[in-house]
Parts: structure tokens; C-alpha cells; sequence
């Protein structure tokens, strides 16, 4: 089988040319072609719109589409395809990157364009949904764009195919390009302006108005640094400074975080703001990356809970025993919580790339603006002079209006009515055309009077504009004013803040919290928190506030431990670093600030807190006392490696009341009772006993009776018995009917194992003491729910009876010492 030759015929007339072409001649023009192509066509802005032209084309053709803000949302593809079909001659994919660039709140200062729909995250941790399933129309501030466009203020050019007209810049009623920023790499030189606030910038373009010759320094007043959409702080001006001069700079962004208590035990670095562009799940994988590697310590968690309600919230949890502000300075230092923003303000003015500083970039907008209204003042005057040229000759028509209809009805057709109508009335032909096109219901009296009004109104409407066309002065102070328009309308707080310098980083070395002496308290709410000093709380002696009946405190160190005797007998120890730290600024016993007891401890049901106690074995010990009666003094042995030990070995049914750690030895040990007696006597007569001893005699109880309160009073200091009495049918502490509160010292020492001596008078219908308390003055009262109550006056009976109590009282305690 033959084959068939694939050589194609060449035609009789053909002549073969070839040309000889330096490769380099060659590719150094083709470069210089697409040089030239990205650098006006795609990668950097215009100074006067501060638009890229896809960017323009967009919302351009948006505009032509009539998506407004009052109107629906159409499919995002609807609007690439527009553009792309019209306008703009690349790929669909970067028509739709700048779409959602121009919908994200926080790429964009003053978004414009309102998307609905997934539109992507931060950092592009989370990308937009394709363009199919988003919608989007022009956002509030977008036709402020495009506003006038139509009165010839703007130049158009033919698109890529002559069959469309584009604007060379838009009109641009604010100055955008300093607003919103930009960013673009093009060839041999790239753009990175950051955003800024636009009640601060338009601040400044109308003080350029009114003082052309106004200096760097002064505009800064106006404008003193960028504003970026995620706010942050932005530390060190002098690179801004740097770039508001020259054009080029770099600062630094760092997120905004806040030390908040995060769990009850762990203190944690809230993150509000992230630096510009940064994602959190970004700084989440640094983060995770830095502590796997062990390049990073004190980070116990990282966890994200940003939603839509609260905005960004990343939460590090801080390990206890690390210092916050330690850890967080590592965190600016290795992760992308501080990221440097190099400002590089290139842009295109008169079709040539510039490097422009703050006050050229406000003079070419202003230049810009100003052609705008000029142009947008001639065009209306030019309408209203053809308007008032209509009206000026139906008004000649109205006033012989029979001759006018005379003169038409007597004419052949209209061209010679239109000719006779010229000739007997001095019309032009534009206002000839007008009168025999205007219907006969028109030329009513009452619609003279219309007529007479809208010629008068335009011919200040003309004048007005003519003043402002020939006044350069007016013309200033209409776009000033303009522009104010627009600042009071879509201005917003700053949401950058400006930082002079970082201030003193804390030192790597201090990075664990050092085991300085401290104090932990216990609240009558069952808060724990601790102090940042070993130094007992000041008693301020004026208003209470709510948590601020101290039950308990003991001095401790930040690093150690404390024990928590509860009324089953056991005795707990709890880590001093875990618990929160009141500030510093605290003048007061106030625990609002603390967290449960229940954070800490697991606790059986019915079981509660006693006291607090240190662990150190040097001391005098724990006094206890129970429901029944029996006192016992714990020798203080406490083995380190149990975290839980018995104080007491309780009879069945039997509970502590009462216990405190003594300091010296020398103190009063006090039982009351419900039957409402009170035995007083020194803790030297109590012998100290192991932990698992039951105890001895302590108060000899009357049938029925029981204890209901048990103290450690030194006797040196200035002491109270409170003792509150109501009806046995009601033993709840808060149903007390009377209440006394009586000097410690009008009650003498008895013996051990002793009834005491009567400590209140019951009333009718009183038959037992529901409150009792004896210890340090002054007392304080308190609700269930921490509400501090007044208590009454001291009266000196130890046996008298009780007065009301204004509110109920649910526990007592002394001062913080």
C-alpha cells in the first residue's frame, strides 16, 4: 500500500520570505511589551481613583447593571461574566479574586462591594465559595465611585474590542486609593499601600484645600498613621513618617491581646486583633510548631473561638507558673502576632508609575476631583441652558398662544407652520420643534405659572454654576464640602492604635512566675483567689462590696501549697499558683475576682469548706471542733506525697463546725451552742494529737443540744461574739428573728469540757440560736450571695436579748488578716 505524502503544495505564486532577527533585539522588545502591558493594564492602581483597572471595570460594569445598594443581589458569575465579556479580556479566576477582595471587611477598609455568601476568612485560612454560590451588589459606599459618571466628568476609552466604552478613572467622590490601599507586584517594581481612616484622610484633603502650601507635618496631624481593617497596634512611627515623606517605609503590626482569666486556674492571652493579612489559624500552626519543637514554653492551650457574634477570640491558655506578659513577648517575637508592613506608594499619575508621599497622593486626588466637578458643572449648566431655552420660547408661544395656533392652523403642514412660527416670533428651530410638539394641555394658565417659576429657578441654577466655574476659590470650597459630606456620613472610629515604641519587653529570664510571698483567701461565697503580696489586705472601712467576708486567709508563696480542711474530716492541698490573683490595685477584702472552690477540689455531697491552712509543720497547728462537742489540736505532720489526709477520726454522725489554724498557741478556743451558751477556754488545754485521733472533750452539750460554731480568738486583740436566735422549726441560718453583737471580753474563760455561760436571752418564740460567731473585730455580715449586711450596734449584755436584723445573714466573718 502506497503512502501518502503529508508535504503540502505550495501555490504557484508563492514566494518564500525570511527574515533575519537579533534574538535580543527580539525578546528586549516582547519584554518591554509586557512590561509595559502589566504595569498599565493589571498591576498598579491609578492615583486619582486608586483603582487597578480590573478592580474599575468591576464597578464600572456593576453600576451599568444597575446592582445598587437598595436593589437585590445577583449571582457573583452573573458579574464576572459581565466584565469579563465586556471590559475586561483575562481569565474569570482574577475577575473573582478582585470581587471578593472588594467584599471582605477585613481586606478592605470601606468595602465596596456587598457580598452574601461565603467570601472567605482571614489569612485565607477559610477561601470564598465559588462564584457560583455567592451573590453580591454594590456596597453603600461604592456609588460614591461612580457617582456623576454620566455628566461627562470622567474620559472614556473603547474596550479590547471597540464594541464597548470604559472610564479611564472613575470620579471617585472620595479618595480611595489612601483608603482602602493596594497592593501589586508588576515588572521591575511593585505597590503596598496600607488602608487608613477616612474621616482622618478626608481631614486632611480639606485642610490641602483651604492651605495648599500646608507641610508634612501638619497633614500628619490629621493623618497620623495608617488604620488597618483588623485594627492591631502598630508600633513605631518613624518608618511611617519615613513613607508619608518619600513614599517608601515599614512599621510593624502587633495583634491586640488582652491577660484575662480564662479557667479558674489558668490566666490566658485573649487575641482580639491580628496584624493585617495574618489568619489565626496561621498563628494557631506557628504556635503549635514553636511548642512541638520546645522552641517555645508556658503555652498550655490554643484554642480559636471566633464566631460571628464576638469576632476574632483566640484564646492562650498560659501555664501556671509562667508570666503572661513573658510568654506573650516570645509570642511577637516567633510567631506572625507581629509582622512588619512595607509601604511602598507606587501608583500611576498622567499613565506614569510614581513614588508618591502622603501629600502628593492627596494633591493628585484633589486634582482629580477638581476636574470632576468642574466638568460636572459645566455639563449641568449646559442642561439647564438647553432647558431654559425650551422654556424661554414656550413662554413666547404662551403669551399670544391664539396667534401660535392661528399660525399652525392656517399652514399647509408642519415644516411651513414650523417656518412661519420662526419668522413670526424670532424663534430657533430647537424651540420651533418644542412648541408644536408640546400637547394643547400644556398651554394652560396654570402651567405658565409652572413655567414662569422653572425659568427663574434655572436661571439661578445657571448662575450659581457659573459662579463656581469662574471662581477657583468656589470651586475649592464645593469640593470641600463635598468630601465633608461624604466623612460624616461613612466615617468610623480608628480602629489601629498608634504606639510610639513597644515599651520595655519583660526579660526571657523572668519568664516563670518567681515564688514571692503571697496570701490566699477564702470568701463566705466559697471563692478563692490570691494576693500579690504576703502583706494582709488593708480594711478600707468604707462601702462593702459584694464577696467581701473573709473566712479564711493564710500567708502562702506564689510557687507552694496550701491545705483545705474540710467539715468530713480531710484535709487538701491546693496549688497557691492555680488560683487567680486579685490586682494589684485592690485597697479592699473583695473576692469578686476569685474562682470556686470547686474549680480546685472535688468535694463529697453535703461537704464544705472550714479553713485554710499553711503546710508548715513549725506552726502551732489545727484547732477543730464538732457538731458533737469533742475540740482536737492536729499536730502539724503533713507528707508530702499525699494530696489528701485525715485530720480527725469522726464518730458517726459527727461533723466539723469549726476549725482555724492557730499562730501562736496562746489563743481562746470558743464553742457556742444552740441552746445559746458560750464556753470559753485557752488552747493550751487541749493536748495535740496525730491526725487520726478522735479528739476530747471539748464543751459539755445540754440534751438536744449541739455546736453551731467553733473559733481560735486571740484574746490580745479586740474580739466580738455575734449570736443571731430564732425558732427551732426553722434552723436555717437566714430565718434568724434577733440578733446581738456583744464585746469577746464580757465572757470569762471557764474549763474544759464545761457548759459555758449563757451568750443570749431568747424572745417569744425563740427557743435556739440558728447563727453564731466569735473573732476578731469588726465583724462582718453577709448574704448567701456575698451581699455585705450592716450588723447592729454593740450591746455589752452578754446575756441580753436580740433586736431584728434588717436584712438575713448567712455567715459571719473578720477582717482579712
Amino acid at each position: 500500500m502506497a503512502r501518502r505524502s503529508t508535504k503540502t503544495a505550495q501555490p504557484d505564486d508563492f514566494e518564500e520570505k525570511i527574515l533575519d532577527i537579533d534574538v535580543v533585539d527580539e525578546m528586549q522588545g516582547s519584554f518591554l511589551e509586557y512590561a509595559y502591558s502589566v504595569i498599565y493594564s493589571r498591576a498598579l492602581p491609578d492615583a486619582r481613583d486608586g483603582m487597578k483597572p480590573v478592580h474599575r471595570r468591576i464597578v464600572y460594569q456593576m453600576n451599568e447593571m444597575g446592582l445598587r445598594p437598595e436593589r437585590g443581589f445577583v449571582k457573583c458569575a452573573r458579574v464576572v461574566g459581565e466584565v469579563m465579556g465586556k471590559l475586561h479580556p483575562h481569565g474569570d479566576a482574577s475577575i473573582y479574586d478582585a470581587l471578593v477582595r472588594m467584599a471582605q471587611p477585613f481586606s478592605m477598609r470601606l468595602p465596596l462591594v456587598d457580598g452574601h455568601g461565603n467570601f472567605g476568612s482571614l489569612g485565607n485560612d477559610d477561601p470564598p465559595a465559588a462564584m457560583r454560590y455567592t451573590e453580591c451588589r454594590m456596597a453603600d459606599a461604592t456609588s460614591l465611585m461612580t457617582e456623576s459618571i454620566d455628566e461627562d466628568t470622567v474620559d472614556f476609552n473603547p474596550n479590547y474590542d471597540g464594541q464597548e466604552r470604559e472610564p479611564v478613572a472613575l470620579p471617585a467622590a472620595f479618595p480611595n486609593l489612601l483608603v482602602n490601599g493596594a497592593s501589586g507586584i508588576a515588572v521591575g517594581m511593585a505597590t503596598n499601600m496600607p488602608p487608613h481612616n477616612l474621616g482622618e484622610v478626608i481631614a486632611a484633603a480639606r485642610h490641602l484645600i483651604r492651605h495648599p502650601g500646608a507641610d508634612l507635618e501638619t497633614l500628619m496631624r490629621y493623618v497620623p498613621g495608617p488604620d488597618l481593617p483588623t485594627g492591631g497596634r502598630i508600633v513605631g512611627l518613624s518608618g511611617i513618617k519615613d513613607a508619608y515623606e518619600s513614599g517608601r517605609g515599614s512599621f510593624k503590626i502587633r495583634a491586640t491581646v488582652s491577660v484575662e482569666n480564662v479557667t479558674a486556674r489558668r490566666k490566658g492571652l485573649v487575641v482580639t486583633e491580628l496584624p493585617f493579612a495574618v489568619g489565626p489559624e496561621k498563628v494557631i500552626a506557628k504556635i503549635k510548631d514553636l511548642v512541638g519543637s520546645k522552641k517555645l514554653q508556658g503555652i498550655a492551650d490554643v484554642k480559636d473561638l471566633t464566631d460571628r457574634e464576638h469576632g476574632l477570640r483566640l484564646v492562650i491558655e498560659v501555664k501556671n507558673g509562667f508570666i503572661p506578659e513573658a510568654v506573650l513577648e516570645q509570642l511577637y517575637k516567633l510567631t506572625p502576632m507581629e509582622e512588619s508592613f512595607g509601604i511602598n506608594n507606587v501608583a500611576l499619575v498622567d499613565g506614569q508609575p510614581l513614588t508618591l508621599g502622603l501629600k502628593e497622593l492627596l494633591e493628585v486626588y484633589l486634582d482629580h476631583r477638581f476636574e470632576v466637578v468642574r466638568r460636572r458643572s459645566e455639563f449641568r449648566r449646559g442642561k439647564k441652558r438647553d432647558r431654559l431655552h425650551l422654556v424661554e420660547g414656550l413662554l413666547v408661544a404662551l403669551l399670544d398662544i391664539d396667534e401660535v395656533i392661528r399660525v399652525i392652523r392656517s399652514s399647509d403642514n408642519s415644516a411651513q407652520a414650523k417656518e412661519r412660527l420662526i419668522e413670526r416670533f424670532s424663534l430657533s428651530e430647537i424651540q420651533t420643534q418644542y412648541i408644536l410638539d408640546t400637547p394643547l394641555r400644556r398651554l394652560t394658565k396654570f402651567d405658565r405659572i409652572e413655567l414662569e417659576s422653572e425659568r427663574d429657578r434655572l436661571n439661578s441654577e445657571i448662575e450659581e454654576l457659573t459662579r463656581i466655574l469662574e471662581s477657583d476659590a468656589e470651586l475649592r470650597k464645593l469640593v470641600s464640602s463635598e468630601l465633608a459630606a461624604v466623612g460624616k456620613k461613612f466615617a468610623t472610629d480608628r480602629r489601629t492604635v498608634l504606639l510610639e515604641s513597644a515599651g520595655t519587653p519583660v526579660a526571657a529570664a523572668s519568664l516563670e512566675v518567681a515564688d514571692d510571698p503571697c496570701r490566699v483567701l477564702l470568701s463566705s461565697t466559697g471563692l478563692l483567689a490570691r494576693t500579690a503580696s504576703g502583706e494582709p489586705l488593708p480594711d478600707s472601712g468604707g462601702r462593702r462590696a459584694k464577696h467581701d467576708a473573709i473566712v479564711s486567709a493564710v500567708p502562702a508563696t506564689q510557687r507552694g501549697e496550701v491545705g483545705v480542711v474540710t467539715s468530713a474530716g480531710r484535709l487538701l492541698r491546693l496549688s497557691v499558683i492555680d488560683l487567680p490573683q486579685l490586682p494589684d490595685t485592690a485597697s479592699a477584702p473583695n473576692l469578686s475576682g476569685g474562682a470556686q472552690v470547686s474549680e480546685f477540689l472535688t468535694l463529697e455531697k453535703d461537704e464544705t469548706v472550714m479553713c485554710l491552712t499553711t503546710l508548715d509543720e513549725s506552726s502551732p497547728g489545727l484547732a477543730i471542733g464538732t457538731r458533737q462537742g469533742v475540740v482536737k489540736r492536729v499536730v502539724p505532720d503533713y507528707p508530702a506525697n499525699k494530696e489528701e489526709l485525715e485530720v480527725i477520726g469522726l464518730k458517726e454522725g459527727d461533723r466539723i463546725v469549726g476549725a482555724a489554724e492557730l499562730r501562736t498557741g496562746e489563743e481562746d478556743l470558743v464553742f457556742i451552742t444552740s441552746d445559746a451558751q458560750l464556753l470559753r477556754f485557752q488552747a493550751s488545754q487541749v493536748r495535740p494529737q496525730g491526725r487520726p485521733a478522735g479528739g476530747m472533750a471539748g464543751v459539755k452539750l445540754a440534751a438536744g443540744a449541739e455546736v453551731i460554731s467553733f473559733t481560735a480568738v486571740d484574746p490580745a486583740q479586740d474580739a466580738v461574739v455575734f449570736t443571731a436566735a430564732g425558732s427551732s422549726g426553722a434552723l436555717d441560718p437566714t430565718a434568724a428573728t434577733s440578733a446581738k453583737l456583744t464585746p469577746f471580753d464580757q465572757y470569762p474563760r471557764k474549763g474544759r469540757a464545761t457548759g459555758g455561760v449563757r451568750c443570749q436571752r431568747f424572745l417569744k418564740g425563740e427557743d435556739v440560736l440558728v447563727l453564731a460567731w466569735a473573732g476578731a473585730a469588726p465583724a462582718r455580715a453577709a448574704q448567701k450571695n456575698g451581699t455585705p449586711v450592716d450588723l447592729p450596734e454593740i450591746d455589752p449584755r452578754r446575756d441580753g436579748s436580740g433586736t431584728p436584723l434588717p436584712k438575713p445573714v448567712a455567715v459571719l466573718a473578720g477582717p482579712a488578716s
